[in-house]
């Protein structure tokens, strides 16, 4: 399965939200140039996110888009459910009635276990528990670069 751009930026957009929670409002525009996403995308994706209390807006020169909840009470399978419409990888499981096989298919029940296992593994990730592996990726990313043999370079004649 492969989760549609709208739920990797819709995550990406919180993400960049909770990194900067509690520093006031943040511009969409600002979260698209550091994310590399579009604006008028991020404009589209930040509907639902409002409507379902994720996302909260001010008006006004110092406006902006905000987390309406802590990082830490944000889970990416909530986010990924509502920008995904649902939690199914396949449109039988979440509605029998429209495949004629559903009550005696061998696959849709393996379709319902691979769909609990995968939101069950993105419940149990937090915005906050995101911020700590992005910390700990420029941490080794750092380190690797500390770690570099240092070669000399020599400037003019030799």
């Amino acid at each position: 399965m492969k989760l549609s751009t709208r739920s990797r930026y819709g995550t990406r957009m919180l993400l960049d939200m909770a990194q900067h929670y509690n520093q006031g409002p943040v511009h969409l525009g600002d979260i698209a140039k550091r994310q590399n996403i579009s604006l008028k995308y991020l404009e589209q994706i930040i509907i639902p996110l409002k409507k379902a209390h994720y996302v909260e807006s001010q008006r006004g020169p110092k406006g902006g888009h905000m987390l309406a909840k802590p990082p830490e009470q944000i889970t990416v399978g909530e986010i990924v459910a509502l920008l995904e419409e649902g939690t199914s990888l396949v449109e039988c499981t979440e509605h029998a009635e429209r495949c004629e096989r559903s009550q005696n298919c061998p696959t849709r029940m393996i379709w319902q276990e691979a769909a609990q296992a995968m939101f069950d593994s993105l419940k149990a990730v937090t915005l906050s528990d995101l911020i700590e592996r992005a910390r700990d990726c420029k941490s080794q990313e750092l380190n690797e670069i500390l770690n570099q043999p240092i070669i000399p370079v020599f400037k003019g004649k030799r």
